[in-house]
């Protein structure tokens, strides 16, 4: 088959998914509370956040007002945060989440994530987990902002990666300071039998923004390209998969460094709930540019068929350096994290990187 029926086959998927927008990945903001300090956080989470944690029940009511009937089978609600296991009523909150009939998964720096915890929350029915680890222990410190976390970060890998009731898999954020260590990450995780590994880069929001050592060049960007490419070209049956992540369109890169082609999905069957409780897409898109409703004030559910105009129909974005790109139809203006504050055109553009 050749690549432009690929690509004319995947805008027709693409399309229709647009269309039919069935919700099937919620994020919830459950707290801005967190115990380290990040150099990439994009919401800038402070150990004492001036955000109260939202109620349990206020987040109930915002799920229970979808239909049973349009909850998918494979519907997942993530808890972020900040970190999510600052909050006392975890175990409460999977109990609950799972008596609707939903899934649950959970984003985490892993601090907190020892057996005993590991078993309460498979005892309240989590059935995902990543966990984030950001280079060797010098490195991933300096980007974490603590002394001693990257020891009880491993630990954390090492029991999730063991445990074979849930889906399990390891974020890196790839930044000049850990580019050259991707091999020993890589054989790190091997060694503990993680059989997922999710590599992501930054874009200039957050306390990124004016943090040059965050940020690749364009031949940095493609070496990790190349990176990726050969160890999925190479992999062996069982071993660890190595994905970049959804950011947006790589050009000749795409089906090398993924499973599927690039797709955002951030409202097209991605939303979340953040702790005002605004209702968005992505935690990290701009939340005062693109939130859709308030759960305080709206019904969730009718938010989510009526509204995220913006993101259901891209062609606002072709502005710019996107004006008149030959690949827009493929990329459509990139990932909507992108488009933050004030900005014209688009933040960071994947493609020019890769060629």
């Amino acid at each position: 088959m050749s690549s432009y029926i690929k690509w004319w086959l995947w805008r027709l998927f693409r399309s229709n998914e647009t269309k039919v927008h069935e919700l099937n990945y919620l994020f919830w903001e459950c707290t801005t509370r967190c115990n380290l300090h990040c150099r990439h956080c994009g919401s800038d989470c402070k150990i004492a956040s001036q955000d109260t944690d939202m109620p349990l029940d206020d987040f109930l009511r915002a799920i229970d007002t979808i239909p049973r009937k349009a909850i998918p089978r494979e519907f997942t609600v993530v808890l972020t945060g900040g970190e999510p296991l600052l909050r006392p009523d975890i175990e409460e909150i999977g109990k609950a989440i799972r008596k609707r009939g939903m899934g649950w998964s959970m984003v985490s720096n892993g601090f907190f994530y020892d057996q005993k915890m590991h078993a309460r929350l498979l005892g309240a029915g989590m059935g995902a987990l990543t966990i984030s680890l950001d280079g060797l222990e010098e490195e991933h410190e300096w980007m974490r902002g603590r002394k001693g976390c990257f020891a009880k970060t491993l630990q954390a890998i090492g029991i999730a990666a063991r445990e074979p009731r849930i889906n399990f898999d390891v974020v890196t954020c790839v930044n000049k300071k850990n580019k050259e260590q991707l091999e020993e990450i890589y054989n790190r995780l091997s060694g503990l039998g993680v059989k997922q590994w999710r590599i992501f880069t930054v874009i200039p929001i957050g306390r990124a923004a004016d943090d040059p050592d965050m940020h690749l060049d364009p031949a940095e960007f493609k070496a990790l390209m190349e990176f990726i490419k050969e160890k999925r070209l190479n992999a062996a049956p069982g071993s660890m998969n190595v994905t970049f992540s959804c950011e947006g369109y790589l050009g000749d890169y795409e089906m090398k460094v993924r499973q599927t082609p690039y797709m955002c999905r951030a409202g097209i069957s991605v939303a979340s709930v953040l702790i005002d409780g605004r209702i968005c897409a992505c935690p990290n898109i701009d939340r005062d540019r693109f939130s859709q409703g308030n759960i305080y004030d709206d019904n969730f559910y009718e938010v989510w068929q009526t509204r995220f105009g913006d993101f259901r129909d891209r062609r606002w974005a072709k502005v710019g350096q996107c004006k008149d790109c030959k690949v827009f139809d493929r990329c459509l203006g990139n990932g909507m994290h992108n488009w933050h504050g004030s900005c014209k055109e688009v933040l960071n553009c994947h493609y020019k990187k890769t060629l």
